[in-house]
């Protein structure tokens, strides 16, 4: 805690800088947090969107109950909320305050994942050439693989292949399969098909097998790119390598029947999952509940969307999401609004661009007092400075005070026809990407997910988002 209150000493002309300062030497002479586990400040921290108190939070944890990976997820909670404050000198300083003189493999990987999160890879590459003399010689891939992974988690994918040949010259680090399948990834993620087979090649002149994940992976962009018969193909090299499809595998196959096929085509998939012993999940049936939705069985989504808990599954952010979509693109706002309440009390609200076609949808169908109340609701989750959106929406609806008029807009807009207003549709909402929109509404952490390490996919098609 002294290195990063010295680093903040140094900018002391940012108020944001003074503004961390004064809390975190607050904390250090009198904390106003009582120690925490690991585990109890997570759960805090999902649910704290002002940095500084997040950052007061992370300095609570009982430093005996901090591992490698809690210190990863704690720090990455932290570190996103200031980043998404705009601070990002703050977040550098809370990281780089964690990597000690000599750190441990785990630990500095740990730390290089958070920069993902703060969306500082660039930093991650700084902090990974300044900590790797220290490290045990030859290192290990694990770091490497960290850092290549915050690149891709940041969407700096093309940077990939330039760093894993640098990098792994530089230091002497033999890659392993997981770099090989972060690799593929990027690729993937430019479709430059033949360059991830190439790596394929690669791999077996090596004498390394390719792994589940990154058939997964190859798999996935194939589907993307609608290439179904090359998916196939892949899948059958997959078994006849000696790899088993696990859950985010099917997932995968699901996503492509969910969005571009039928019912039926899913409840195949699920039935080909069970029979190979894999439990369909929270992301299966979000598959399912899209494509019930997509061909217009929309009852038959809700009552899928009801029976969740009876399967075994907890609805997160992505269900939330598509099923309110849905339902208020069917007019269907009473049953939206019951599903709203419920991703509140989980602190899971779908995303800033999901609401706004909600409360859009509320208001001009002449729910005016339900359109006051969901904004309400959501204001009071976050501090004022991810507000503007919502400040800006109501401006845009009537919904707050404007020359001793309070709902003129909203009332005269409630007086159109609703066939005539243009809400947000659920297929225009499923290519929005969330973190890119000004007010950040809802964040699934990875514990609420059965991640895929090296699946991407598109932020509304749910098998997870990448090496972590």
């Amino acid at each position: 805690m002294a290195a990063l209150a010295s680093l903040l000493r140094r900018r002391s002309s940012s108020s944001h800088a003074d503004a961390l300062l004064r809390t975190l030497c607050t904390t250090t002479a009198a904390p106003t947090e009582p120690t925490l586990s690991a585990s109890a400040a997570k759960t805090r921290l999902r649910r704290e969107y002002d940095a500084d108190r997040a950052v007061s939070l992370l300095d609570a944890i009982d430093t005996a109950s901090l591992s490698a990976a809690s210190t990863r997820h704690a720090l990455s909670l932290a570190a996103r909320r200031l980043s998404r404050a705009g601070r990002f000198a703050d977040a550098e300083a809370l990281l780089s305050s964690h990597i000690p003189a000599s750190p441990t493999e785990p630990h500095l990987s740990a730390i290089l994942c958070s920069y993902a999160s703060a969306a500082l890879p660039e930093k991650a590459l700084e902090a990974f050439r300044s900590a790797a003399p220290s490290l045990p010689s030859p290192i290990s891939p694990m770091p490497f693989n960290a850092l290549l992974s915050a690149f891709v988690r940041c969407r700096r994918h093309r940077r990939v292949p330039v760093l894993f040949t640098e990098l792994s010259k530089e230091f002497s680090i033999t890659p392993d399969a997981t770099s090989y399948g972060i690799l593929v990834k990027a690729h993937c993620m430019v479709r430059h098909d033949a360059k991830a087979h190439e790596v394929l090649a690669q791999m077996r002149e090596e004498g390394i097998s390719p792994t589940t994940t990154i058939f997964t992976t190859m798999i996935d962009s194939m589907y993307k790119q609608k290439k179904i018969e090359e998916a196939e193909t892949l899948w059958k090299q997959m078994l006849e390598s000696g790899c088993k499809p696990d859950q985010a595998t099917y997932n995968v196959k699901a996503m492509n029947f969910g969005l571009h096929g039928k019912p039926e085509d899913v409840l195949l998939v699920m039935a080909e999952m069970e029979a190979a012993g894999v439990k369909p999940d929270t992301i299966t049936y979000n598959f399912l509940m899209t494509s019930y939705c997509k061909n217009g069985k929309v009852e038959d989504a809700k009552g899928l969307y009801h029976s969740l808990g009876a399967k075994g599954c907890s609805p997160n952010a992505a269900t939330y999401k598509h099923m309110m979509a849905y339902l208020f693109a069917h007019g269907d706002f009473d049953a939206a609004m019951k599903i709203f309440r419920e991703s509140l009390s989980k602190h899971k609200v779908p995303d800033f661009k999901t609401m706004k076609g909600f409360v859009e949808g509320l208001a001009k169908g002449g729910k005016v007092a339900e359109a006051k109340d969901v904004i309400s609701e959501v204001k009071k989750m976050f501090p004022e400075n991810l507000l503007s959106g919502w400040k800006k929406l109501e401006k845009e609806l009537g919904l707050i005070a404007h020359n001793g008029d309070v709902t003129s807009q909203a009332e005269c807009a409630a007086e159109e026809p609703l066939s005539e207003a243009e809400p947000a549709t659920a297929e225009a909402l499923e290519l929005e990407d969330p973190d890119t929109e000004e007010t950040v509404v809802s964040e699934e952490s990875a514990d609420d997910e059965t991640p895929a390490p090296e699946t991407e996919t598109s932020t509304d098609e749910e098998v997870p988002r990448g090496p972590a």
